[in-house]
C-alpha cells in the first residue's frame, strides 16, 4: 500500500493497491474548487496507471454539476483502458445528484471499501 501524495485540502489521502487507486476526496466540491480536483485526481490517474479508480465520498457533504464533470473526465479516461470507477460513502445529497444526473448506473456505487475494491 503506497502513499501517493502529500495530502491536500480536497485530496488528503491517495493510495495504490494493486491496480486500484483509492482516492479519499473532502469539502464542498464546486465551481471554485473543481478545477484544482480535476488537475490533482487526473495527474494521480497519469501516474499510476491503475485499472479502478475507487473514490472515498464520506467527507462530501455537497457536489455540484462541475464537480460532477470532474468525475465523468476521470470515468472517461478510465475507460479508454478499460478501467472502472466505483464511488463509495455518498451523503445524501451526492447520491441525489447522482441519480438525477442517471449517472448512478454509469459509476459502480457501492456500500464500502472492500465492496468497491472486490468489484
Amino acid at each position: 500500500m503506497e502513499n501517493l501524495l502529500h495530502p491536500s485540502d480536497l485530496i488528503p489521502a491517495a493510495r495504490q493497491e494493486g491496480s486500484a487507486l483509492i482516492v479519499a476526496v473532502r469539502g464542498e466540491l464546486d465551481l471554485h474548487n473543481s478545477p484544482e480536483l480535476r488537475t490533482e485526481l487526473l495527474d494521480l490517474l497519469t501516474r499510476t496507471k491503475v485499472t479502478r479508480l475507487v473514490l472515498n465520498l464520506t467527507q462530501v457533504p455537497y457536489m455540484d454539476s462541475s464537480a460532477l464533470a470532474v468525475l465523468v473526465e476521470a470515468l472517461k479516461k478510465m475507460m479508454k483502458t478499460s478501467g472502472r470507477v466505483a464511488l463509495f460513502g455518498l451523503q445524501p445529497r451526492v447520491k441525489g445528484l447522482i441519480e438525477i444526473a442517471r449517472l448512478a448506473t454509469v459509476f459502480q456505487i457501492c456500500k464500502d471499501e472492500a465492496e468497491a475494491l472486490s468489484k
